[in-house]
């Protein structure tokens, strides 16, 4: 039986798995806009990542035994120990999917605490999990409403056997980190897929003047023969579409889940703007948004310090409507960035094999690279 491997573990290899492990650019896949330092969602001052990657067992499937293949991952938009709030909203493109505390972000558009991603059985332990976290953290507060997303692992993962325990949500929250961190088979995203390859936790960002924009994704969403890499139609290329386009084929390609960052000065309005611009990268990639996908996005801006205070007005930074150009090439940025992180997410990973000897390959980078190369879209380097 294989050892659970926990946050700890991974974050402390976390740039050794991101140099083993190379990220689209490294294979020179080309993508439009200039990214911060590390590339990633952490690249946004504040944010911070964790993970809990459960890996154990080989074989039959057990229900409540394995094989495992599952995890969670943690988003704390200003860090483990702030307890202030971020402007915050959301956007379901479709919504065969769960996002806790969907309603409050609609309502009142702040969130005060951490984003949580899983697999789809496992929300509601997550959310308890992370309630009792934030009590701890902060017991005089009354209110504890995390946001907690998921995509289905059920492929390759004994997901019914419900193997995401409090001490793992805990362990994901705890050893958030800043700087680079790991992709593809970890955390949420261990046991998924997209485009009938192994995919998983992917992230990137921009910077669009003197602000970041950076975006994390949990991407098990997608057809084979739709995936498109650089515009390149890379799934047509290896998996023929041999399906009638009609009722006797089944299409429905599952979910993503993409979490937005900013340090721009957003309102809640604005930022639910920027919660829709992820669909536009995902059609770029060949995600349609099938009847049975859950494309859900949740949009954060760290710009305003967030506190409750009764009866007092605030003052806060925000731009104006009519600043148009910055605002589009903010957009911009969030659809270059959703795009990077959903390719990311795909080449970082590793083929897995689960429940039943089920088996997810990876994506062989070297075809990848001469399918583009022939198209004139590589980025060859020395």
């Amino acid at each position: 039986m294989r050892t659970v491997i926990i946050t700890a573990i991974l974050f402390l290899a976390g740039s050794a798995l991101a140099d083993e492990n190379p990220r689209a650019r490294d294979l020179g896949i080309p993508f439009h806009g200039e990214p911060g330092p590390h590339n990633a969602i952490t690249d946004v001052a504040g944010v911070t990542v964790g993970y809990t990657t459960l890996i154990r067992g080989d074989g039959k499937l057990v229900i409540g035994e394995g094989p495992v293949r599952t995890g969670v991952t943690a988003i704390h938009p200003r860090g483990r120990d702030s307890t202030a709030g971020v402007y915050a909203a959301r956007f379901r493109l479709n919504g065969d999917g769960e996002v806790t505390g969907a309603h409050w972000l609609d309502e009142f558009g702040t969130l005060y605490g951490p984003i949580l991603i899983t697999n789809t059985v496992s929300v509601s332990d997550v959310h308890a999990a992370s309630v009792d976290w934030m009590r701890r953290r902060n017991p005089d507060d009354m209110f504890h409403l995390p946001v907690v997303a998921e995509t289905w692992d059920g492929m390759i993962n004994d997901h019914y056997g419900r193997h995401i325990k409090r001490e793992h949500v805990y362990a994901a929250l705890d050893n958030a980190t800043s700087g680079p961190i790991a992709e593809g088979n970890v955390g949420g995203g261990t046991g998924m897929s997209s485009f009938g390859v192994k995919a998983g936790t992917g992230t990137a960002s921009r910077r669009v003047g003197p602000y970041t924009v950076g975006v994390l994704v949990q991407a098990n969403h997608g057809m084979p023969w739709r995936l498109t890499i650089a515009g390149v139609p890379v799934g047509q290329i290896l998996f023929p579409d041999t399906t009638d386009h009609f009722a006797t084929h089944r299409s429905d390609g599952s979910s993503i889940f993409v979490v937005v960052a900013t340090d721009a000065p957003l309102l809640p309005m604005q930022l639910e703007r920027l919660a829709k611009r992820p669909a536009m990268a995902i059609g770029r990639v060949g995600g349609v948004a099938e009847r049975g996908s859950g494309e859900m996005f949740v949009a954060f801006s760290t710009a305003n310090v967030i506190e409750p205070r009764d009866g007092e007005l605030i003052t806060i930074e925000v731009f104006s409507d009519d600043a148009r150009y910055t605002l589009d090439y903010i957009y911009e940025a969030v659809i270059d960035a959703t795009e990077e992180a959903i390719i990311n997410a795909i080449i970082a990973a590793e083929t897995m094999t689960g429940i039943n000897g089920e088996r997810i390959e990876r994506l062989d980078h070297s075809t990848v690279q001469d399918i583009l190369r022939q198209h004139n879209r590589l980025h060859e380097t020395e």
